[in-house]
């Protein structure tokens, strides 16, 4: 039980390593969270420091998640892995390290997919990449992506995932609700680079 307890404290404070604040800092002089919508995730990073720095973010929050995810199997473990990549969303989105003032969970959510499921994982990512292509907005092909995992988990009758990505999902989508009314106001900023 102590072990379990460990490995899900790992994975909040795994979850809870700002990329953004770091790359942006030490690499910008710059903190996001002073720029922008004022976050600390991907899109923000890509909106305000440009592209390459927005890839770096986004992948090491991916792999945030995709290494969380893995640490009851390294470690021998008995539980699920998606347990302990929901407690790395919960410290991507809630992080100790920057004042509890995190993103709003996609990639991280992502990254436990990779480890979890890794053809879902693949799934989402073309059907996020479709909707930014068409629509350019991050926020709604977030949305979408997530929405699409829920409907992934139901026909793979998959029940320990489909718990959990509904729990995603739902958590996405919450994190979301500013942009969902810019979205219907079309005041959602669109990207400018695909």
């Amino acid at each position: 039980m102590v072990q379990i307890i460990l490995v899900l404290i790992l994975a909040y404070l795994l979850g809870s390593i700002p990329s953004g604040l770091i790359i942006g800092k030490v690499f910008y002089k710059t903190d996001i969270r002073e720029h922008g919508s004022g976050n600390l995730g991907g899109t923000n990073t890509f909106r305000t420091l440009g592209v390459k720095a927005g890839l770096a973010v986004t992948l090491i929050d991916i792999l945030k998640g995709t290494l969380a995810a893995s640490l009851p199997v390294l470690a021998g473990l008995d539980i699920n892995p998606l347990l302990a990549g929901i407690f790395a969303v919960i410290g991507h989105t809630y992080p100790i390290f920057a004042g509890f003032r995190g993103g709003k969970a996609v990639a991280t959510s992502g990254g436990v997919l990779l480890f979890c499921a890794p053809l879902m994982f693949l799934t989402i990512f073309l059907v996020f990449f479709a909707s930014l292509y068409l629509t350019k907005y991050v926020s709604l092909s977030s949305m979408l992506a997530g929405i699409c995992a829920v409907i992934y988990a139901v026909i793979e009758m998959d029940i320990p995932l489909l718990i959990a990505v509904t729990l995603l999902a739902s958590f996405v989508i919450y994190r979301h609700r500013a942009n969902i009314r810019r979205i219907l106001n079309k005041t959602e900023p669109k990207i400018k680079w695909l």
